[in-house]
């Protein structure tokens, strides 16, 4: 490609016309019903061809465009303009036991519906030093929508939050050895929580519902820098900014008894900092076939200390019962995830992929909530790239995850939420398709 046409194929990333951002938003809004598949609310699922070595050498390898994610540095690797899409599949199975209350009801598990996270990116190289690009993916989320009789409703009948992302990003090649990367984000979190007050005898068995709504776009940045160590070695660093969100909405209350007078809409406000991480990793190729992918992730949880809506035109009676501050306690700490992987050329089209990872949990027994009851989470990956011709790339991954049991234990402080413990073992199953297009 000459001088021009590079230029070209830049102005046309940065002018893409209004309607291609609004209809790829619009699909990642529709498709991002999420949940955590990385822990926490983090979520991994922005590449099908990292997926299939568990992610171990996400900030290495420069794959594709998805590196715009994984290592923005990355994109002064890729030697052709391209476009990269695909979505993940998530089927997720929470099976609840030995689960203990003062309230009747039921606990059946499997809460979390089945749900998909789209992605998307365009690079392309201005010269040989200088890449640009675009990327589009979901960062983090979480959804789980218990039955209506479950138990533990008064801690959390509903949750789901989300956060799509849109970052431009530029990368140079500084010598032989070294390249750096980055961009700005732009990010759009959505969130809606939900549960039930044990009313029901003050209130001909009508229990009382409480929804939080909020959402804001805020700016952050990914950096990345990426080292040729030499012809068979690549080391990666990238570093995912904290976001910081005012998530502007409402609370609402709804059947409340007459005797507690908390029913109506009362303006929120949610400050809530979403965690800053470092993910490192080395790429090493053992020979024309063999390739080695090792990773670690630190992740900087413990700015997650409360989830709680600051809410405004509360009278005096509703604020006796503690309705202007509503949420709950977090108290999540830091965490180090790893990964490890591989990958086999089997001939010139077709490239073979396994990995493990391992990412323990950032909460602890005692601050575990129905809403997030995540475990110490186990990964097994396979997967596979399918390359026709020079042009076109196919990737699949197909991912098992399972949580060791995570133990939950909520205590009626507020004398309107029934005690709740139970076991629960988390497990699912991925399904991940990408395609790339070079020219």
């Amino acid at each position: 490609m000459n001088q021009k046409r590079r230029v070209a194929s830049c102005l046309a990333i940065y002018q893409t016309p209004m309607t291609w951002i609004k209809l790829v938003y619009t699909v990642a809004m529709i498709g991002t019903s999420t949940t955590a598949l990385a822990n926490g609310i983090t979520l991994n699922e922005q590449s099908t061809s990292s997926a299939g070595t568990a992610y171990a050498g996400r900030s290495s390898s420069a794959l594709d465009a998805s590196t715009i994610y994984g290592n923005p540095a990355g994109l002064t690797r890729l030697p052709r303009s391209e476009v990269t899409g695909g979505i993940a599949v998530l089927s997720i199975k929470d099976d609840i036991n030995d689960s203990q209350s003062n309230a009747t009801g039921t606990s059946k598990g499997n809460s979390v519906p089945l749900s998909a996270v789209p992605f998307a990116y365009l690079s392309t190289p201005i010269d040989e030093r200088l890449s640009v690009g675009l990327g589009l993916y979901a960062p983090f989320g979480l959804v789980n929508n218990y039955e209506s009789s479950f138990q533990g409703r008064y801690f959390g009948a509903y949750s789901k939050t989300q956060a799509i992302t849109l970052q431009p990003t530029l990368a140079y090649r500084v010598n032989d050895y070294v390249s750096i990367g980055g961009g700005p984000t732009l990010n759009r979190f959505d969130a809606k929580l939900q549960n039930n007050l044990a009313t029901g005898a003050l209130n001909n068995g009508k229990e009382t519902l409480v929804t939080i709504k909020g959402d804001d776009t805020a700016i952050g940045y990914n950096l990345g820098v990426l080292f040729d160590l030499n012809d068979a070695t690549r080391w990666g660093v990238t570093y995912h900014s904290k976001v910081s969100y005012d998530l502007k909405g409402q609370t609402e209350v709804t059947d409340a008894p007459a005797v507690l007078p908390l029913n109506g809409k009362y303006n929120a406000t949610i400050a809530l900092d979403t965690p800053e991480s470092v993910d490192t990793s080395i790429t090493h190729h053992f020979n024309d076939r063999w390739t080695g992918y090792l990773s670690t992730v630190w992740t900087r949880w413990s700015r997650l200390e409360k989830f709680e809506a600051i809410n405004s035109g509360v009278s005096a009676a509703g604020q006796s019962f503690g309705l202007g501050s509503v949420g709950e306690t977090l108290n999540w700490h830091d965490t180090w995830a790893g990964a490890v992987g591989t990958s086999y050329q089997l001939d010139r089209q077709w490239l073979l992929r396994a990995g493990y990872s391992y990412d323990p949990s950032p909460v602890q027994n005692a601050d575990r909530s129905v809403r997030i009851p995540v475990g110490n989470r186990n990964t097994l990956t396979l997967g596979a790239g399918f390359s026709p011709n020079a042009d076109i790339t196919i990737d699949v991954a197909y991912a098992y995850i399972w949580d060791s049991t995570a133990s939950v234990r909520q205590s009626n402080n507020s004398g309107l939420q029934p005690s709740y413990s139970a076991e629960y073992d988390n497990s699912a199953s991925e399904l991940s398709v990408q395609l790339t297009y070079r020219y």
